[in-house]
């Protein structure tokens, strides 16, 4: 007999064309009434860099080499954890009718919009790669790593996706929490700032946050064209694997509830 979660896994693979119709679907609803649609995905990273820049150039009198492309190589990773996660968290009731009528695996619905984050991800490397061209920052063979970051960053995601989609269908005031505590979160992570401008009696409070090693793990082959180190890929993969594991057992042992939540 199998387990749950191989049961789970299998559920996903039989139903793969609903997850590419969902996929599809998110992003359609998603740029539907934007007037950039797509684009969107490029310029509001670049807008963002523009407005740091500013702030961290100008006010604070901060510099780092290529600031742009230090922001922008941690910052679209970490707007893919931010947006991705926060769009978990209304995912089931926006399928509400569908998980009435029908069976489906609940957990495909959180894995749309994980793989629809996903795709906005890999769309807005396009303006990264561009404005490396344009102020001439080496492109080096480290880039190749990339996947591997990526895939990181997508198991993570996941995993966080499915833990709040358990919670929140249940414990609304949740989604409030953490659109919050994503704010704090992002400055508790090296996106904008070095590790070298904390404190060094902070730092271990920076070392103990998962998305310090994960973002670290994509903006090194970028920026520093090099390959993250193992004391980066180790954590970043033990923390994916963990809040993964823990996330779909959370999920599972509410699934069967969710279609009386929604």
């Amino acid at each position: 007999m199998a387990t749950p979660i191989a049961q789970t896994i299998s559920d996903l693979l039989r139903y793969r064309t609903l997850l590419a119709t969902l996929v599809s679907r998110d992003l359609k609803v998603r740029y539907k009434r934007s007037v950039l649609g797509v684009l969107w995905t490029m310029v509001n990273p670049l807008l963002m860099m523009i407005v740091f820049s500013i702030v961290f150039a100008t006010v604070f009198r901060f510099s780092i080499e290529h600031f742009t492309i230090y922001f922008l190589s941690a910052y679209l990773l970490w707007n893919f954890f931010a947006q991705t996660t926060s769009w978990s968290t209304a995912c089931l009731l926006g399928n509400a009718s569908l998980i009435r009528k029908i069976y489906v695996p609940k957990a495909i619905f959180v894995l749309a919009t994980v793989l629809s984050g996903l795709i906005n991800l890999v769309v807005s490397l396009v303006p990264l790669a561009a404005l490396m061209l344009l102020v001439g920052h080496p492109m080096t063979s480290s880039l190749a790593f990339l996947p591997v970051a990526i895939l990181v960053a997508t198991v993570f995601a996941f995993g966080v996706s499915l833990l709040l989609a358990a919670i929140c269908i249940e414990f609304n005031d949740v989604v409030q929490i953490y659109q919050v505590w994503l704010v704090a979160w992002m400055y508790l992570t090296p996106v904008i700032y070095p590790l070298e401008v904390v404190p060094e009696q902070f730092r271990w409070i920076v070392k103990l946050n998962p998305m310090y090693y994960i973002v670290e793990t994509f903006r090194r082959p970028v920026y520093d064209g090099v390959l993250p180190g193992i004391g980066m890929v180790v954590p970043a993969v033990l923390s994916a694997g963990l809040v993964l594991a823990f996330g779909w057992w959370l999920f599972e042992r509410r699934s069967d509830r969710i279609a009386y939540l929604v």
